[in-house]
Parts: C-alpha cells; structure tokens; sequence
C-alpha cells in the first residue's frame, strides 16, 4: 500500500487489515471507520476503494442503504429519538423538541457549530421503559425533562459519552412472569453433551418429535428446516441467529442476549452439530450496540471452556466458531434474506424466493436462520427431549412464548406462557384496564378489540413474534396507525416501486386525513393501494403495509369518521392556500386573487 491513509499503522488500514480486506466485511468496516471518524466521508471510501478493490459505487450503495450510517457530517454527538408509538404516548416528542430548543436547531438538523444533530429513528427496543434515544449509538432509557436537560449541559461541555453518568445506560430486562425457558436451570456445556450423546441424527429426531416452530413469527418447523439444510448440497453449512428484531414493540431478544447469552450461542452450536457447520453468525440489530462487547466476552469465555472452536468438547472433528455482525439501522434485515445480503456486506434487499437460504443462503451455500428465541429452546430439548416439550401449549403450537409487553399497562416487560393462553389472561396478568385494542406482532400484526380478548396466542390463531402493545380507551386508534404508516414508509428499503411509492403514498393519504381534507373517497384509495401493494411489492413489508390502516377502519371507524370532514373528494395540496405569500407581496386579497372556493 503507498496510500499513507491506508498503510498498515493508518487508522483506516488497520480497520482494512483486521477485516482481511474481505468485501464480505463492508459493512463492518464502514460502521468501524464511522465510529472512528463520526461519518462516512469521501475520502474515507476512496481509501476503502482502494484498499478493498471494490467499486466505489458499491461502497456508496451500501452506506447510503443503513439509516445509522452517514456520508454526510452530522453532529460529534448523534441523537435519535426513538419514534415508536409506544415512545409517541410517553410524551418523546416533547422531550425532543425540549432538547432542539436548547441548541436551536429543529429536527433533522444539526447544529452550526457541528456540536450536535437530533432526529428520530425507529424502535430501539426499549418499549418497556421509554421514552429512549440513542446517542453514539449508545441507548439512553426513561427519559424525563430533567434527564434530557443533563445530557444538553454535558452536550454543552463536550464531555464523552463513555463518562457519562453511568445510570443514563441502564437497561433492565423487567422479566415479569417466567415459565419453563426463563427458569430453566441451564449450565453452559449441559445441552451440547447431550446432543452429543444423542448424535446428530438422533438430536434432528428430538427437534422434530418437539415439533418446535420458528418464534420470529412465521413459524417454520424448526427439524423440517434443520433437516432440509443438512441434506442440501454444498462446500459449507452455515448457522445464523436472526437477533434483528426490528417490529415496534419487540424486545423479548434484547433481554434473551442480556441474560441467556450462553444458551443462543449453545443452541447455534448444536444446530451445527446436525447441520456439520463450521461457522456461525449472530446479526445484532444496531440499535443494541451497546451488546457488542459483553456478547464478544461470553464468545470469548465459551472458548476457553472448549465450548467453541476446535474439538468442541474433546470431540475431533466437531469444530464451530460464532462471531457477531451489527446492523446499522434497517428494518427489512429482519427478513432472512435480507439479513443474509447484509451478512454479505451488501445492500439488505430481499432475495427472490426459492431458492431458501436452507439451501441458498450465506455465500450461496446451505444455511439455517432462527430466531434468538428458537434457539434458546433447542438447548431444552436436548437435555428433556422432544416428548416432554410436545406436552408444553398446544398440539399445533407447543411450548411456550416470549411476549414483549408495553403501553397502557401498570407492568410493562417480558412475560413467558404456554401457547394457547388468552389475550385476556395476558392483560390482566400485566394491569390493563380500559383497555380498548392490542396490536400483536407489530406494525405488520393484528389489531384486536375488546370482542376479540378471548381470542389464544398460538398458530392457529394469533401468530406473533412477541410484540403486545397495549392501548387504553384514551388513545386515537387512527394515530396509532398513522405512526405504523410513517415507519413502514421509513423502513422501506426502496427496491422495488410499488412499496417505495406505495407506502409514501399511504403516509400522504393519512396525513391528508389528519389535516382535515379526508372524505368516504379516501377510504376507497386506501383500499386499492393495499391491492397493488399485495400483488406487486416484492417482500412482505409492502404486502403488510397497509395493514394496520384497513384493520383499523373496519375496528375503530368512529376515529376515522371524525376525519372525514368533507363528503366529496378534496385534494391534499392547497393552491390557494399556497398563494398566500404571492398575495402578501401584490398586498392583494381579492377574489381574483384566490383560487376557487373550498371544496364542501
């Protein structure tokens, strides 16, 4: 290397150089050199280019893609409200105007000194004790005015984040009820020799005879996936833990990496050993930055007690190592192909399907992806066995689930049950009251209302990945979905045009709505949009899109009605009401100098 900048004692080049220059990396790298420099500049992708011999355009493609990259400089202390509607209803968007005022700045700005920017981003995962932010990607939870006016004045001083007070980054798991998972007795090393005992084709047996289903909210059996990826042709067999949960309202694998690490990693480990996978990855969403290191340390620890790496377990031959990816701010990565582009360092676009990571996945080769929460039950069913798993919940759905519980509720967190357990038992065991909807499974669930509480958690009846956001008689059901529009049409990662343009579109007809200018038209718009956004979009964002919008109509339409000020069709744009300033400077205000007449 002649480049000083990418020599091997540069900054940069040591980053490069740690990476092996691999492609495969780019988006480690580029988060790496971010957090060194504080953005992605032009000179840093020009020495990236050259020192990885990849095309700029590419480089370019990929930062611009992750919403917590920057190629643009934004403030030395980086602030992101967390704008879920749970964070909405704890009063975040007052906090975040308190602290724009303090620099005088707006939203989406940064301040001209270059001393701080402040925007909002999607849920951080921290549902159950927001309002949150992060800052340098570090989260800060319970947020109050007086919290908010410490970190300004500690702002204003430029002191580190690292030295700030340390209760700012407190983070509890608020397990509120626990069953079989959560009081497990587990002991690193336990479940691994007893699928070694068991033997890889005996291990597949016991997942099958449990008749574990996937708990990120598909519900793919787990031994028809395991079994598929070990009978698939390829050089190499991967493991992957999908711990990318990005749907508002989740944070059951926040507090499952907290306290359960070892079991994730043990659970991947046996998954390999059916599987014969050397290499495993756990894809960090990241917005749980802050993770990083404690899970790098149990990785660290697990291999000293030859629980990793070569020979697990003095077994020759049976050789596994994990290590951890972070994501940079993209809601599709949770979607399994996507994650696997990003793993890739690529842009997370979803893949066309078949052909399934099970036997097309990371670098083309055979791969399993499973949630935190599926893996973490795989580590049972070795030591107990599929029988005594399959008596757990019900026959179609058995075992238990992780709910992610927050909102109008006196306990807020995570609560373990057996499958088949009511939405009414639930929110009675977390204090609701008055309770008049439950969004389940996120922005792209289901929205139920007090008819439907007898309604079970379970398959064959209402699927979830854990979120249960809790809405009391006080709130506006049409707010609530019109914050789901505003993320859907975020976290569109833009591919493909029905989805792009689609959900902007949904976001102009909702906020037309909440402006006064809605009519029974825009009910009939909304209804045709989510028809082309079904049949066209290419991944199950845009085909969800419109979700909580058509349930909400047809559940909570008095919220809607108080919207519909007109009968006919009026449209979103005011001309006349944007001529405003051409008639303050003639100093004209006749009627000639209005366009028509208000629609009625």
């Amino acid at each position: 290397m002649t480049d000083p900048r990418i020599g091997a004692g540069s900054p940069l080049g040591a980053i490069v150089e740690r990476y092996g220059a691999d492609p495969n990396y780019l988006l480690q790298i580029l988060r790496e050199v971010q957090e060194q420099q504080g953005w992605i500049s032009p000179d840093a992708i020009s020495t990236l280019e050259a020192a990885m011999d990849v095309p700029r355009t590419k480089i370019e493609a990929v930062a611009g893609f992750y919403s917590f990259l920057y190629t643009e400089p934004v403030g030395k202390y980086r602030v992101l409200f967390s704008d879920n509607i749970t964070d909405r209803m704890l009063g975040n968007m007052a906090l975040l105007d308190r602290m724009a005022a303090h620099f005088g700045i707006k939203r989406g700005e940064v301040s001209q000194d270059g001393l701080v920017s402040i925007d909002t981003t999607s849920c951080t995962g921290m549902c159950d004790q927001g309002p949150a932010m992060l800052v340098n990607t570090r989260a800060i939870s319970r947020l109050t005015a007086e919290r908010i006016d410490q970190i300004c004045e500690l702002i204003r001083k430029e002191v580190p984040v690292d030295h700030w007070p340390c209760g700012f980054f407190q983070v509890t798991d608020n397990i509120r009820r626990a069953d079989v998972l959560l009081k497990d007795g587990f002991k690193p090393g336990e479940a691994i020799a007893a699928a070694l005992a068991l033997g890889s084709d005996g291990m597949l047996e016991q997942i099958k005879a449990s008749n574990l289903r996937g708990r990120g909210g598909a519900g793919f059996h787990t031994g028809l996936k395991w079994e598929l990826c070990r009978k698939a042709a390829g050089t190499d067999h991967y493991v992957v833990c999908n711990a990318d949960e990005g749907e508002p309202g989740t944070f059951k694998d926040r507090v499952l990496l907290t306290s359960c690490a070892d079991q994730v990693f043990e659970g991947m480990t046996i998954c390999a050993s059916v599987i014969n996978a050397r290499r495993g990855f756990l894809y960090l969403r990241g917005e749980y930055r802050y993770l990083l290191e404690p899970l790098n340390a149990v990785l660290a620890r697990r291999r000293t007690q030859g629980l990793l790496g070569k020979a697990i377990q003095g077994k020759q031959g049976f050789d596994f190592d994990i290590e951890i990816h972070l994501g940079a701010g993209a809601y599709v990565c949770g979607e399994e192909s996507a994650l696997i582009e990003s793993l890739e360092g690529k842009r997370g676009t979803p893949r066309n399907r078949p052909p399934f990571p099970v036997t097309s996945g990371y670098l083309n080769q055979p791969t399993v992806v499973n949630n935190v929460e599926t893996l973490l039950k795989t580590c049972m069913i070795a030591r107990k066995g599929g029988e005594w798993y399959a008596k757990l919940g019900t026959p179609k759905s058995t075992g238990t689930k992780l709910l992610s519980i927050s909102g109008d509720c006196d306990r807020p967190g995570i609560y373990e049950y057996e499958f088949g357990v009511t939405v009414a038992q639930v929110l009675a065991d977390c204090g609701a009251y008055n309770v008049q909807a439950v969004q389940i499974s996120g922005a792209a669930g289901v929205c139920i209302a007090p008819d439907e509480f007898e309604r079970k958690i379970a398959f064959e009846d209402i699927p979830t990945a854990g979120s249960f956001m809790v809405f009391n008689n006080s709130r506006d059901m049409f707010e609530v979905a019109r914050n789901f529009t505003h993320f859907f049409a975020h976290e569109s990662c833009g591919f493909c045009t029905p989805c792009r343009v689609g959900t902007s579109l949904l976001v102009n007809m909702m906020d037309k709505l909440e402006a006064g200018k809605g009519s029974p038209a825009d009910f009939m718009e909304i209804k045709d949009l989510n028809k082309h956004l079904f049949k066209l979009s290419h991944c199950g964002l845009g085909h969800s899109a419109c979700n909580p919008v058509l349930e909400t109509i047809a559940k909570f339409r008095p919220a809607y009605e108080r919207r519909l000020v007109h009968k006919n069709f009026v449209p979103a744009f005011d001309l006349d009401g944007a001529l405003a300033p051409a008639r303050r400077l003639t100093q004209r205000d006749d009627a000639a100098a209005h366009f028509g007449e208000e629609h009625e």
